[in-house]
């Protein structure tokens, strides 16, 4: 089954990718868009739930998404359209780490999406390309709580060096030249809604579908994803959504 498709059918209870609750959505917007008429970015932008947010309740807000899964963007153009944002959001069915565009943007989003630039500090230089003077960036991605296991590493796919602790990953965005303004660290609240959420959403449709022909491995990758997480890395792997400026 395609990895793409699975990761479609599994946000569609928990929109946005990545431990974070409707809550804490809010708080780091309302901090990234403090006038209300900014123009924002999201590079890897999935089914658009962050931009859907921030527009939702900014009237004077512009957006634009960009993301390489054609049924991601299906659910976002539906989304804007429920929502009546549609017209102040731009899609882009293409690789978030050679986009470009004519005009720089108030804030740059690339929550939970690292990995599709070759790492953080990939995604920040590509950020940086886009932001205005001034600008801010939303960057969202992990780090170990405590040192990983053998069953933790192979639960998430990931090496020991992939990921460094929290006061590592602030340093190493520090050294890049960017000031954290802001910062969220997710629960393991957060983190527990979000995991039932993906493997929940994925094993419902597979029982809803009996007779699909991608239902049998839509329940085995759900079942996979919920053991190395139990098994292996709940707990160990943390999560941290920085708001930084250009220092």
């Amino acid at each position: 089954m395609d990895r793409r498709v699975i990761s479609s059918l599994a946000h569609r209870d928990h929109p946005v990718a990545a431990p974070l609750s409707d809550a804490s959505v809010g708080r780091l917007l309302d901090r990234a868009l403090p006038r209300g008429d900014e123009r924002l970015l999201d590079l890897g932008c999935g089914a658009a739930a962050w931009l859907l947010r921030a527009l939702a309740s900014r009237p004077r807000a512009r957006a634009e998404g960009v993301e390489v899964s054609p049924e991601a963007l299906a659910a976002a153009h539906e989304a804007a359209r429920a929502a009546g944002v549609h017209g102040r959001l731009t899609l882009h069915e293409q690789d978030a780490a050679v986009f470009t565009s004519p005009h720089a943007f108030d804030l740059v989003l690339a929550v939970g999406s690292a990995h599709a630039f070759g790492g953080l500090l990939a995604a920040l230089a590509t950020a940086r390309g886009h932001l205005t003077a001034g600008g801010y960036l939303l960057v969202g991605d992990g780090f170990w709580e405590r040192e990983p296991s053998p069953a933790a590493l192979a639960g998430l796919g990931a090496s020991r060096e992939e990921f460094g602790d929290l006061a590592a990953t602030v340093d190493r965005v520090a050294a890049d030249g960017w000031t954290p303004v802001y910062g969220h660290v997710s629960t393991q609240d957060e983190w527990d809604d979000y995991e039932w959420s993906w493997a929940g959403s994925l094993s419902r449709w597979a029982l809803d579908h009996p007779d699909h022909p991608d239902s049998a491995d839509a329940l085995e990758a759900a079942s996979a994803h919920r053991d190395g997480w139990l098994r292996g890395y709940r707990g160990t792997l943390g999560f941290v959504t920085l708001l930084l400026r250009a220092t």
